[in-house]
Formats: structure tokens, C-alpha cells, sequence
């Protein structure tokens, strides 16, 4: 029993790496589609995690987040850091 426990445990951290892996490029896409420029997406990404905690101040409801406020973050860089998009 314990050996499908370890199974079933190392299953879900392999499903959750590539989930966190999809997330990373869907985000990547979004700041691309909201103007980033080509190859300041790593950097737009990093301010974005920045700007998450800035602008909800570590609230625990972060992660209970809608599109709205993803917009919100990538509109306050936009502002914010302005180098980054063309």
C-alpha cells in the first residue's frame, strides 16, 4: 500500500510540474499579446510576480484570481515599467 502512496504521490507532482509549466507559457502568451516586447518576456514575467504581491499585498485570496485581475497586474506594468512593452 505505502508503494502506491509513493506512486500516486510522485503521479501528482509530475501532473503539477506540467500544469505550473502550461501556466508559465499561457502568462508568457498573455504579456506577448499585451505588448511585450520580443524577448523581455522572462523579465515581464518576474515583474509580473512582483506586481501580484504589490497590488494585492500578499492577500490570501490571490489564489482565487479571475482574468480580471490578471489584467489588473498586467496593466499596472504597463505603467510600472514601461521598458518592457513596445
Amino acid at each position: 500500500m505505502a508503494e502506491n502512496l509513493k506512486e500516486a504521490l510522485e503521479e501528482a507532482e509530475f501532473e503539477l510540474d506540467e500544469v505550473v509549466m502550461q501556466l508559465a507559457d499561457m502568462l508568457g502568451a498573455a504579456l506577448h499579446f499585451a505588448g511585450v516586447k520580443e524577448g523581455k518576456i522572462p523579465d515581464a514575467v518576474d515583474a509580473y510576480l512582483k506586481g501580484l504581491d504589490e497590488i494585492f499585498n500578499d492577500d490570501e485570496d490571490i489564489a482565487e484570481m479571475g482574468f480580471e485581475e490578471v489584467v489588473q497586474v498586467i496593466n499596472s506594468l504597463k505603467t510600472t515599467h514601461k521598458s518592457l512593452f513596445r
